[in-house]
């Protein structure tokens, strides 16, 4: 089974002012393409996972190859990156529901949990992410990783869980428009998170104990 790069869930321009269409359009597709061709190359050296769909793959990642390895881990986490996001105006513009209620619980507040996120996307050094996963407990927890580690890779990431939202703070996720502004990029990627398509991550997937489906 060869993995594809599926079409983006909104024109290049969409994410504007925030994020600019050319960042977009490099970001899917030429860094992202470039993670599924890899991918597929990668796996001609493993059969017996030819035919594993992507989030069970990631699940199967070990005694693998590198190849493998980060390049599953650069297909799915973009393909949580791209769903996590939309046009200004066109999502509810904060976690509702059982979702917020437990981010509330953990974090104290909203604002705080913002500001714990934002400050992994800042503080990552070099090339990672930002997460907000749902651990075994049942509860959230936010935690960054480097390269394209993430947490359904038992032994890659410190805690593992189920990841329904993600920040890129690769830089050709912003360095177009943002160079190195960090905190800036963060900040307006806030504006940009499509909340229903979070929350739906989580009653629909991770609140059941199952991965975020990408195939």
């Amino acid at each position: 089974m060869a993995h594809e790069l599926k079409p983006l869930p909104y024109e290049f321009t969409a994410l504007e002012p925030h994020m600019d269409a050319r960042t977009v359009e490099l970001h899917w597709g030429a860094h992202h393409r470039s993670y599924v061709t890899k991918l597929n190359a990668a796996l001609e050296q493993f059969p017996d996972k030819s035919s594993v769909d992507l989030t069970s793959l990631l699940g199967q990642v070990a005694g693998t190859s590198a190849g493998v390895i980060n390049n599953a881990g650069g297909h799915y986490n973009h393909c949580l990156y791209w769903q996590n996001m939309t046009s200004v105006g066109s999502a509810n513009e904060r976690p509702f529901g059982e979702l917020m209620a437990k981010i509330e619980e953990k974090f104290g507040s909203y604002d705080e949990f913002k500001k714990q996120f934002s400050d992994i996307v800042v503080g990552t050094f070099g090339s990672g992410w930002a997460w907000l996963t749902v651990g075994s407990d049942g509860n959230v927890f936010v935690q960054g990783t480097r390269g394209h580690d993430n947490a359904l890779m038992t032994g890659y990431a410190a805690e593992t869980g189920i990841p329904i939202l993600t920040c890129d703070v690769w830089e050709h996720a912003f360095y177009l428009k943002y160079q190195n502004r960090k905190q800036e990029y963060v900040e307006n990627w806030w504006k940009l998170v499509n909340w229903d398509a979070v929350c739906n991550n989580y009653e629909n997937y991770a609140k059941q104990g199952n991965p975020v489906p990408f195939n």
